[in-house]
């Protein structure tokens, strides 16, 4: 029999999962306040728990998760996580601390299948999608952490390696548990799901977590370019990505993300930013620009801050809400995917 791990269940699964145990159904509350509210790393913490039950538990689920094979503080204060999995799988799991609270970006697939020409989680492919409890076990790493200094998880990004829509299920069950009142309580406003624009999977985002932020990688004003640089756009055409995030924004009043990597010659020029304004003029929406985390098995160059500065002043002026991304934890592969690609070759 498989073990699970206790992220794999919601809380209505978990209270099923103590009754088919033989317990009673308040068990899972209290399993709940252990693991996501006291944060206890150890099944026979749960002191409140029959020893019959914790023995049980310990044949039913492994606890905790994940195992940390490296942790890199950068001089920004970022701290990237290298996290192995029961299969020995590994996965990148970064905190960034702000005035404005602390962030923690997770993973959502070993490894990521979108090709996205720019991007270290590609190189390689895909391995395997992870399941809801070994996301949510990378949010607990790092609130355990956290604890230390008496301070919480406030904002998720699921922004790490992988495509969260191509791991749909488990990402919206990840939410469901994190969001839960009994368990880490994060409210959906004060989560960020990214996607290369998966676009059936948006509609489905409408009704199963309306209230969560929705960022969309764009990376391109048309067509023949984003292909080029995103090959998931052979699948879904810009129009229709476009027109998924206006009915997300219709239907939730949500406002959306978009995130735009600048690539030098590529995707940079005055043209590219006006063509981008038009495309997404009308639309409630701000956007990112990042300039590129240069990736040694990808030849692109990121565009120097004048470029950035010129291509986000054309877009202002077409009416469009736009930041630079303030670059976190250059100095430790912050990058998605760049951590454990190094690993991999070591």
């Amino acid at each position: 029999m498989k073990q699970l791990l206790f992220g794999d269940l919601t809380f209505d699964e978990m209270s099923d999962k103590v009754v088919k145990m033989g317990q009673a159904k308040f068990r899972a509350a209290q399993i709940y306040e252990w693991i996501y509210q006291k944060r206890v790393n150890q099944i026979d913490l749960m002191t409140n728990l029959p020893k019959v039950f914790q023995q049980q538990l310990t044949e039913e689920f492994i606890f905790p998760g994940v195992k940390q094979v490296m942790k890199q503080v950068s001089k920004d204060k970022t701290i990237k996580w290298l996290l192995s999995m029961q299969d020995d799988a590994n996965i990148e799991t970064v905190l960034m601390p702000s005035n404005y609270g602390n962030t923690v970006c997770v993973s959502t697939q070993v490894g990521c299948k979108m090709g996205c020409s720019f991007c270290a989680s590609t190189i390689g492919g895909i391995e395997r999608n992870l399941s809801s409890g070994e996301m949510v076990e990378q949010v607990l790493h790092v609130q355990r952490f956290l604890d230390f200094q008496k301070e919480r998880v406030s904002n998720v990004v699921i922004m790490g390696s992988g495509e969260p829509l191509d791991n749909y299920n488990d990402t919206i069950k990840f939410i469901q548990v994190i969001n839960h009142d009994k368990g880490l309580n994060i409210g959906q406003r004060h989560i960020t799901l990214s996607t290369c624009g998966v676009v059936p999977r948006i509609y489905d985002l409408i009704k199963d977590a309306p209230q969560v932020t929705l960022s969309v990688s764009l990376h391109a004003p048309n067509d023949e370019l984003r292909s080029e640089i995103m090959p998931i756009n052979k699948k879904h055409r810009l129009v229709d990505v476009i027109q998924a995030c206006r009915d997300f924004v219709d239907m939730t009043r949500r406002r959306i993300t978009f995130e735009y990597a600048l690539i030098e010659g590529k995707n940079d020029l005055p043209k590219h930013a006006r063509e981008l304004a038009e495309l997404l003029n009308h639309l409630m929406c701000h956007v990112n620009l990042i300039p590129v985390n240069e990736v040694a098995e990808r030849d692109n160059k990121r565009t120097n801050d004048n470029g950035v500065e010129k291509f986000k002043q054309i877009l202002e002026k077409g009416g469009i809400s736009v930041t630079v991304r303030k670059e976190r934890g250059a100095d430790i592969a912050a990058a998605c995917g760049q951590l454990r690609a190094q690993a991999t070759k070591q």
